[in-house]
């Protein structure tokens, strides 16, 4: 038996039994990839998959225990080899991070100028994408920390921690009759069309349940992941925006005005997601704790642990 094998059997369950898909991953041929399969399942005297013809269309039960097993000597082997870097030297490395762009645009900055000052010999890796997208990277181990607001829950592989609360703002171009309400409210933003994010990123579900409890149906005709893009129609004045208040800034968008929203929604919190059971750099810690000060070292250890 060979990690080889047990890092193509898990590939290919993580790429929904695509050996193709599985060896794109890997670089590696389909042909190669089958044949390590066929071995591994030839050496241990089973089927760790189902087929039907040359295609695989299921683990078999026995199969689904042989890839937990694999995960977990793949992980420790990944592990031991995070243990003696940090021995050698726990000044160098990489930190992979995935988020989503108003996390990286507007939240972490502050705590990645401060890493980076303390560890300049480190390498940030920023990967962004969808919450759903990064929180099945941090699960599979392709990244180190998983930070958004929303997805990370649907991944049992992950450890969730909060990292910070955050309310919405509705922003309007200067003289917008929004600007002379005296008590900002639901029922009046509703009568506007609204630009926001798109469904299942800052907050959107929360957003929207607002409007629910109140039996309103938001005009929304404009939807983006992105509260830059999102600025740039409001000041078009093809409706107002409802975003996150930490991505409007005052002195960059001169061209808007911002109407605080806190008292019209519910506050929404920022998750991290860390693999169960993994082993972080001295330097992971840091960042973590730069982000998150309340999420401390032994916070953290005996979370993911």
């Amino acid at each position: 038996m060979k990690l080889q094998q047990l890092k193509y059997i898990r590939e290919i369950t993580h790429r929904g039994l695509s050996i193709s898909a599985a060896a794109n991953a890997l670089h590696t041929s389909q042909p190669g990839v089958s044949n390590q399969v066929q071995l591994l399942e030839d050496e241990l005297g089973l089927k760790i998959f189902e087929r039907h013809g040359k295609r695989l269309v299921d683990l078999t039960p026995t199969g689904r225990q042989v890839v937990e097993m694999a995960e977990k000597v793949l992980l420790d082997v990944e592990n031991i080899k995070q243990l003696a870097a940090d021995n050698h030297d726990d000044q160098t490395g990489t930190l992979s991070i995935g988020t989503t762009h108003t996390q990286a645009r507007y939240a972490l900055p502050k705590a990645i100028k401060a890493f980076s000052q303390r560890y300049p010999e480190v390498h940030l890796n920023m990967m962004q994408g969808t919450p759903t997208d990064i929180a099945e990277m941090a699960a599979t181990g392709k990244i180190d920390l998983a930070i958004a607001t929303e997805g990370l829950d649907k991944f049992d592989a992950l450890t969730i921690l909060p990292c910070y609360k955050w309310n919405r703002s509705i922003v309007v171009p200067h003289g917008h009759p929004l600007l002379s309400e005296k008590n900002l409210t639901l029922e009046a933003i509703a009568k506007y069309p609204i630009l926001t994010y798109v469904m299942g990123f800052t907050g959107r579900k929360q957003q929207d349940q607002a409007f629910t409890d109140r039996g309103l149906e938001p005009n929304v005709i404009f939807t983006a992941t992105d509260a830059d893009v999102i600025k740039t129609y409001v000041e078009l004045e093809l409706g107002i925006g409802i975003i996150a208040s930490m991505a409007f800034d005052v002195k960059k968008d001169a061209q808007l005005e911002a109407l605080d929203a806190s008292h019209l929604f519910k506050a929404s919190t920022t998750h991290m997601g860390i693999r169960h059971g993994s082993f972080l750099r001295g330097y992971s810690y840091a960042f973590i704790e730069l982000l998150a000060p309340h999420l401390t070292r032994d916070v953290v250890e005996q979370a993911i642990n």
